[in-house]
């Protein structure tokens, strides 16, 4: 029976230092973040993590949706333990959303390889591409997850009009080989990442440890309500076909339709809005805005989906105005298997740390992971619930609490025998 110490660390100095460093890569004079998938500076993190992985002794390799993986030891017939999470962010990001499960999954492969701990499957680490969502869904995840076909990635753009096949290929890649990322369910033993949690739960509560239970799902709408555009001084108000006052009407709808017709955890965000002409004395006549939809619970994703669309036509057509809409994205909620959040508790029981079962809020590529092997979440807690925004952060304490757990994870999943055959798929469990 093992002590406490006597379980294997993290080293936390050089974690520390990566994830310190890291953040500077697309850092603006003003502290944020500014690493958007396939700029100039979400290439250079790129770059900088393959010298990272090299650096360690471990075979790097990038597949055709550009995502990045490193692995202790070549590929063979054995399933692998993935690991990982993402690196690029949204505009005005954070240090850690996205980039603290890389990069403790980088540093578990190290301490795996200097402790020279055997395991029964391979571990790897897998940066993905874009699951912010930049052109519209989890690209790299989806990729390998083989939901991908060429109309969608030919269609995929960010909300400026600009294409994934132009931005890829403006650093020599081509977003069509995002189809040969594709991998084999039998390929992948399991599943694990950490993230912070975005959200204000595990600080309020004092718990250093999420231990995620189920994903969210959701759905991401460009839309448009199209009016008249007139002189702002000489039409009178109730001559007005004026989209904006169509959307300020449907925004005092959403309560109503979250309470209606989501569950407790449903969420409802409108975070662009664009008027045109865009002139101070013209009515505006057209208004294109997105819409951002979550819920733990399929149906009521599909039920506010529904009500959304209703609203909107009926709006529409009381103010006599034109509405269409494109759906960006969807993604399904899933459950996360069983065996990896014991062994999520597990090691946060060895440790003597303390956890608690929650639900994820937010997307992520575990969720698109599920489709294709066992997985599961570690949340470590953001102060004050603050992401996506220059002032997240998270303690240094609960970030090594989180690594060190997130290390005896990967080494008990690694030597589960369980996941050699898979009889469950994390996306379809009901538990």
């Amino acid at each position: 029976m093992h002590e406490e110490t006597d379980w294997p660390r993290v080293r936390f100095e050089r974690l520390q230092a990566e994830l310190t460093a890291l953040g500077e890569i697309g850092r603006d004079e003003k502290r944020g973040l500014y690493r958007m998938a396939f700029t100039d500076a979400d290439m250079e993190a790129r770059d900088w993590l393959c010298e990272r992985i090299r650096e360690a002794g471990l075979l790097d390799s990038r597949d055709g949706a550009a995502n990045v993986s490193a692995r202790l030891t070549p590929p063979d017939d054995r399933p692998a333990l993935l690991i990982g999470s993402h690196i690029d962010t949204v505009p005005n990001a954070g240090i850690f959303d996205g980039s603290l499960g890389v990069l403790i999954g980088l540093e578990c492969l190290r301490r795996i390889a200097e402790e020279k701990i055997e395991t029964r499957w391979p571990v790897e680490l897998i940066s993905f591409s874009d699951e912010e969502g930049r052109f519209g869904g989890m690209f790299g995840s989806q990729a390998v997850a083989g939901m991908l076909n060429p109309e969608i990635i030919h269609n995929a753009r960010d909300l400026d009009g600009v294409t994934l096949t132009e931005a890829m290929a403006g650093h020599g890649l081509v977003a069509m080989d995002a189809l040969n990322a594709r991998r084999d369910p039998r390929a992948i033993a399991a599943y694990l990442e950490l993230h912070i949690e975005q959200g204000p739960v595990l600080d309020a509560k004092g718990v250093p440890i999420g231990v995620v239970e189920n994903i969210t799902g959701l759905f991401k709408w460009s839309a448009r309500l199209i009016g008249t555009p007139n002189h702002a001084g000489t039409t009178p108000m109730e001559m007005r076909h004026d989209p904006f006052a169509g959307l300020a009407e449907f925004t005092g709808e959403i309560p109503r339709i979250l309470e209606e017709n989501g569950s407790d955890l449903a969420r409802a965000t409108i975070g662009r809005v664009e008027l045109l002409p865009g002139a101070a004395n013209t009515i505006p006549g057209e208004v294109t805005f997105s819409l951002d939809v979550s819920d733990t619970d399929p149906e009521k994703l599909e039920e506010l989906h529904d009500a959304f669309r209703r609203t909107l036509s009926v709006i529409a057509r009381r103010r006599t105005l034109m509405f269409d809409f494109e759906i960006l994205s969807r993604i399904e909620p899933v459950r996360c298997d069983p065996r990896v959040v014991e062994a999520v508790e597990k090691g946060s029981a060895r440790l003597g740390i303390g956890s608690l079962r929650m639900p994820s809020g937010a997307a992520h590529d575990a969720q698109i992971l599920a489709q294709l092997a066992p997985m599961g979440m570690v949340f470590v807690p953001s102060i004050g619930g603050v992401s996506h925004s220059p002032a997240e952060w998270t303690s240094w304490q609960d970030i090594e609490h989180g690594a060190n757990v997130v290390l005896q994870t990967v080494i008990e999943l690694a030597n589960n025998p369980d996941f050699a055959t898979q009889p469950t798929r994390a996306g379809l469990t009901t538990s």
